[in-house]
């Protein structure tokens, strides 16, 4: 059959899910076990904060999409700004000294609301990019500085930081890192904040200093003058919602600042109002020197990402001459952009990062507390619109079912999914990000 002369609405569910098995390969899947049970579930439109599969199901998006729908499904509006620029100007690059309308006031605006010293915004076109995009900007920066053997990244264990080769690299997932390797070099791992599963009975502050002190430790093991930056999620999401005790960040800001490396924040999750700020990092009271953006940029719509860079290293990027030879050809798309522009503009003229702070945010987290009462619930966590529930096997512990992570947390999961609740488990961990 010719797919291609077919439209596909006109499929029905069992031929969609057929050609799925044949011919396609979805992300983060077992492609046997999805062989077995006969494709993927076919999603066809989404309205709001729920999804509808081709059944005609509806299931209320508990992930936001995946972590990134911030203003929900069927905005008008977006489409609209699409459709408007691709009359205008579909696709231009920004390699040949040119740049879209849409893409200079885009960057512009992320730089407005990332504040100084964030000044200048390169484009890429998924989060994991954007990782990559960092990982040759710190590294060239001191290059440009004189400092070449400054390339070492610190990141944390059980860190996501894309799916690229540098981003597994990057990245703190042991999994992941068992398959498709030998990896990027020059990259050390550090504790994660994770007080509930590395600090269980310990007090929050000094499990807080703990986990900063850690990447000191590492700094001063591999030698400062080796060491170009530290990298971490103001909450790790993919990781299980992890949210760091009060007072780490500041923490490793000032270790960072002590040391002179550059403070990366992967705000791909975080980023557009997650966490009650424009940005995560803002939550946290520090400013970075670089900051990886993607997800909520766009809420989804069109893929696009970015990276905020500050004043001093773009300084550095142009006290030399010739190419940085580094970018996408679709970097600065003027059809995302100007999608991202109008997505931006509804979180701002609707309140929805303010509303998160005040309102929507704290009405999920006292639902959040009654779910702390569940025997199976070990620890139910949120902030602004993140959040996860840890399943356990004995209330009052972190002890797991089987006696090892990852057993009990799918079976709750494929429960939700059943009673039309679209969550994910990351081990034990159901997690959650919700849009306004």
């Amino acid at each position: 059959m010719n797919v291609s002369t077919r439209d596909a609405s006109s499929l029905d569910a069992s031929e969609l899910r057929r050609l799925d098995v044949a011919h396609h390969l979805p992300a983060h899947a077992d492609y046997r076990a999805l062989r077995d049970i006969g494709g993927s579930r076919i999603i066809t439109r989404g309205e709001g904060v729920y999804i509808f599969d081709a059944e005609g199901n509806a299931i209320l998006d508990a992930m936001a999409g995946l972590w990134c729908v911030q203003i929900g499904y069927g905005r008008k509006e977006l489409a609209d700004a699409a459709h408007a620029q691709m009359l205008q100007l579909p696709f231009y690059n920004t390699f040949f000294k040119t740049a879209a309308p849409s893409t200079v006031r885009l960057a512009a605006k992320i730089a407005q609301l990332l504040g100084e010293p964030l000044s200048h915004v390169f484009f890429n076109n998924s989060g994991s990019e954007a990782i990559d995009t960092i990982i040759r900007i710190a590294r060239y920066y001191w290059q440009i500085k004189g400092e070449p053997d400054r390339h070492v990244i610190i990141a944390r264990n059980n860190a996501y930081h894309g799916s690229t080769i540098a981003g597994t690299s990057l990245g703190g997932m042991q999994a992941m890192q068992k398959q498709g390797g030998p990896w990027l070099g020059g990259i050390e791992h550090v504790m994660q904040p994770y007080r509930f599963d590395e600090g269980f009975d310990e007090d929050p502050q000094a499990f807080a200093k703990r986990a900063a002190d850690a990447i000191e430790e590492r700094i001063l093991s591999v030698g400062p003058d080796r060491v170009a930056a530290f990298i971490g999620e103001p909450v790790q999401g993919a990781g299980g919602v992890i949210i760091p005790p009060e007072g780490y960040w500041r923490r490793v800001e000032v270790i960072c600042r002590k040391y002179g490396i550059l403070l990366i924040s992967d705000e791909v999750i975080c980023g557009f109002g997650r966490l009650g700020r424009w940005f995560g990092f803002q939550r946290y009271g520090i400013k970075p020197d670089l900051v990886s953006m993607a997800k909520g940029l766009s809420s989804g719509y069109l893929p696009i990402s970015a990276v905020g860079v500050a004043s001093h290293i773009v300084e550095a990027l142009r006290s030399v001459s010739g190419l940085f030879i580094h970018g996408y050809t679709y970097s600065g798309h003027p059809t995302a952009a100007a999608v991202a522009l109008a997505n931006v503009g509804i979180i701002e003229s609707e309140r929805l990062v303010q509303r998160t702070a005040t309102d929507t945010g704290p009405y999920f987290a006292a639902k959040m507390a009654e779910l702390s009462e569940h025997a199976l619930v070990g620890e139910a966590r949120s902030i602004g619109l993140l959040g996860a529930v840890e399943i356990v096997a004995r209330k009052g512990s972190n002890q797991r079912f089987g006696g090892a992570e990852g057993k009990a947390g799918p079976l709750v999961r494929d429960i939700c999914i059943r009673r039309g609740l679209m969550v994910r488990a990351v081990r034990d961990s159901i997690v959650m990000s919700h849009r306004w």
